[in-house]
């Protein structure tokens, strides 16, 4: 969002996230992706007995962020799998350590366990709880392993959360996550102390993981606000800029727009009685479904988790 300023007039237009069926011209610019791909070797479609290399759901995410280009959408995808590879990212998944990866969420946006008014998952991300001992403890760990620990972060959200969210919003498919932002009691010296962390994150997000942030609002921002944001803008392309909206100190009246009081933590003018540092408070029903929320590196398939080595 360009000249962004903190304490903005909240927008209505945030709660507008629908989804609506592929055009004839978009249907035909994933057939022509997939054609591309496969061409290229980056793509198996399905057979009688094998699932397709990727779904469309995940496809039409690399579509989207290069607005259905597909010579574009091609290259980026390219060069995802590229990275994938260099990283060894499904054995890593496979078999990150349960506690550690447990452990790296407190330092990421967390899901609360609960869904928007339209399926996608609620994530929030309170800075301020990132300390000075916990900023401490993040930065002795290598850097190379804090890469890999995001990168185990973002399967896990790809693999079962939104798998299993858009299990339930079927047959409408989610690909994307609405994210709070909590600016509360953050000074600039934390953030500025943050800002390598904040910014590896961003970055694989917007190359590697295209598409799967939707609405973010961020909430109790502080005066010193606008250097904030000369700093992170330039991490973020510009779909994604688009989509980050200033709730300002009082955020209530607009989440509860997008988000159901029942379904919003009461920092922010819901009914949950859920923090930051809580584990998900997953809803009935997803609790139905799956019971308590599992840990570790988990999938989501077929209607059920599928626990990994970790």
């Amino acid at each position: 969002m360009q000249d962004i300023l903190p304490h903005s007039t909240p927008k209505e237009s945030v709660a507008a996230i629908i989804s609506t069926p592929l055009s004839d011209d978009r249907g035909q610019s994933l057939e022509a992706f997939k054609a591309k791909l496969r061409n290229e070797g980056l793509y198996q479609p399905a057979s009688d007995d094998t699932a397709a290399s990727h779904d469309d759901i995940t496809l039409l995410r690399f579509l989207r962020a290069r607005r259905y280009d597909v010579d574009k959408a091609q290259k980026q995808f390219s060069d995802t799998e590229a990275w994938r590879k260099h990283h060894n990212v499904d054995e890593l998944f496979r078999t990150f350590e349960t506690n550690e990866m447990e452990s790296a969420r407190r330092f990421y946006p967390r899901w609360t366990g609960r869904r928007d008014k339209t399926g996608l998952p609620v994530y929030v991300y309170r800075l301020a709880s990132l300390d000075a001992p916990l900023r401490k403890e993040l930065e002795s760990v290598p850097s190379e392993r804090r890469y890999q620990r995001i990168i185990a972060l973002y399967e896990s959200m790809t693999r079962f959360v939104l798998p299993l969210c858009s299990h339930l919003a079927a047959p409408t498919p989610v690909s994307s996550v609405t994210t709070i932002i909590d600016l509360e009691q953050v000074s600039l010296s934390a953030m500025w102390s943050l800002r390598s962390h904040l910014q590896v994150a961003s970055t694989m997000a917007t190359a590697n993981y295209p598409e799967t942030l939707s609405t973010i609002a961020i909430v109790n921002s502080p005066s010193f606000f606008p250097t904030i944001w000369n700093w992170i803008k330039t991490w973020f392309d510009e779909g994604t800029r688009n989509k980050i909206h200033i709730l300002g100190k009082d955020p209530g009246r607009t989440l509860r727009l997008l988000i159901d009081e029942r379904d919003l933590p009461q920092s922010y003018g819901g009914q949950l009685p859920w923090k930051f540092e809580d584990e998900p408070d997953l809803d009935d029903t997803i609790k139905k479904l799956i019971g308590e929320m599992p840990k570790g590196p988990v999938l989501f398939v077929d209607g059920s988790t599928v626990k990994l080595l970790g």
